[in-house]
């Protein structure tokens, strides 16, 4: 699974790896607001999973709070196509309002696993803020690897090679030795295939900074031990190849859904259970990783209410959709303790929702909805 840029620095910054400062707004006006708060000059990034949101326009400097919400006014609610997405490009549904920092040097720093190693490496690179496919194209030897053993972990001396290969001494030499330890620590306490920071600058004042963040999580994980968000926890999720994102409270109900989503013509987004115990916020939790995959077309809701109530639910999904200015289809199968009251809920929202009182109208409802 893959994050968006503002989680990926909520981790760093739980970890104390230094990131800027930074208010996600899903809305212009938030946008408006945030930048005000950050003293009336900021950047607005869209929250895409892709790279390259430079070169596409993704990432604007703005002087003002003005500024700020016109920008993300043509930010969400409208895809963004880079060299990482197809024609069709990505949605933007939030953006990041960052404040602007005092650049000195970028450089390029990521964990990954190196398949002919069978191990992490680690790759460093003194050509920050550029595409690094093209760095290794155009000049390899700006690239350098550390292979790590599983075993003994991230040695001092392959950091302190690292940090020399990217031409620090002095007072840039130790906190960014620090930041290569710490990326380790990140790397395999919450199983990541891949954390990346490019650029990590060097500020006039010598501190070491992750402008940006790419952190991707093992799916397998998961439903373990990883969990990217506190209300997130006990939410059974598994990531899978299909458009159809699947929302249900049961294992053996969701393995009818995905039957169903499969006889209707179509696959599945996702395996996830949101459990019998959710509130509202952890519903709303659950959703949002759904409304977050781009690969995500139609939402498929199948409920049986009963601990976790119709309209507790039918209220953590509107929740999820206004949070992220959806507008995606929805189909609804409900049954159970209040169901006309969460019926109700969703029916008198905005969404753009389609009720099924039966699998095999929930298959009909998903082939229309493409």
């Amino acid at each position: 699974m893959k994050l968006h840029e503002y989680q990926a620095k909520e981790i760093f910054a739980r970890y104390g790896i230094d990131v800027p400062r930074g208010i996600v707004a899903n809305t212009p006006e938030e946008a408006r607001s945030a930048t005000q708060e950050l003293g009336g000059q900021a950047v607005v990034k869209a929250q895409v999973h892709a790279g390259g949101r430079g070169q596409a326009g993704g990432i604007k400097v703005v002087r003002s709070p003005e500024e700020a919400e016109e920008a993300a006014r043509g930010f969400i609610g409208r895809n963004l196509v880079t060299r990482q997405t197809d024609a069709q490009g990505v949605p933007i549904n939030s953006v990041l309002i960052e404040e602007l920092a005092d650049i000195r040097k970028e450089l390029y720093v990521a964990l990954t696993i190196d398949r002919g190693f069978r191990g992490p490496v680690m790759i460093v690179s003194a050509s920050g803020g550029m595409d690094i496919e093209e760095v290794a194209a155009s000049n390899p030897d700006d690239i350098h690897t550390e292979p790590i053993e599983p075993v003994l972990g991230l040695m001092p001396y392959q950091a302190r090679r690292l940090v020399a290969r990217l031409g620090l001494e002095g007072a840039q030499a130790r906190p960014a030795t620090q930041v290569l330890n710490t990326l380790y620590r990140i790397f395999t306490e919450n199983d990541c295939s891949l954390v990346e920071i490019n650029p990590l600058i060097i500020t006039g004042d010598d501190r070491v900074v992750a402008l940006d963040a790419k952190l991707d999580v093992e799916d397998d994980s998961l439903k373990t031990r990883w969990k990217p968000r506190p209300r997130t926890w006990e939410i059974a999720y598994v990531n899978l190849e299909g458009s159809v994102g699947c929302l249900v409270n049961g294992a053996g109900l969701a393995m009818a859904t995905l039957d169903v989503t499969n006889a209707a013509g179509a696959a599945p987004a996702n395996f996830l259970d949101v459990g019998g115990g959710a509130d509202e916020e952890k519903v709303a939790s659950a959703v949002s990783i759904i409304l977050s995959d781009p690969k995500v077309d139609r939402v498929l809701v199948n409920i049986f209410g009963g601990i976790l109530r119709c309209d507790i639910a039918a209220r953590g999904i509107v929740l999820a959709f206004e949070r992220l200015n959806s507008e995606l289809p929805l189909i609804v199968r409900m049954l159970g303790t209040n169901v006309d009251e969460g019926k109700e809920i969703l029916g008198s929202s905005s969404l753009n929702v389609t009720f099924a009182d039966t699998l095999t109208e929930a298959a009909q409802a998903i082939r229309r909805a493409v």
